[in-house]
């Protein structure tokens, strides 16, 4: 896999961050979210990932779409999403 070809999906405090082509989108997620420990699924703006919560022992099954986030960020969901072939979780 090139490094232009996928994305990184990240968490710190209260906030995901989705990041491809040097644009970094941030949102909003659980204050309980420890981290993301794998991508399930990546269909093209939709994510299935799991997620290690601080008050929970089990991972569990999250979802996320990045369309409604690019939506109300006046970007165009085709030119920032079709290049991405995949998603990786990295943590530094």
């Amino acid at each position: 896999m090139q490094k232009n070809d996928y994305a990184v999906l990240s968490s710190f405090d209260k906030y995901t961050t989705f990041s491809f082509g040097g644009t970094t989108l941030t949102f909003r997620t659980c204050n309980n979210l420890d981290r993301y420990t794998k991508v399930n699924l990546w269909d093209n703006g939709y994510l299935e990932v799991m997620a290690k919560y601080k008050n929970r022992n089990e991972e569990i099954e999250e979802y996320i779409d990045l369309e409604p986030i690019l939506k109300n960020l006046y970007m165009d969901k085709e030119t920032f999403l079709k290049p991405i072939k995949s998603v990786m979780i990295e943590y530094v």
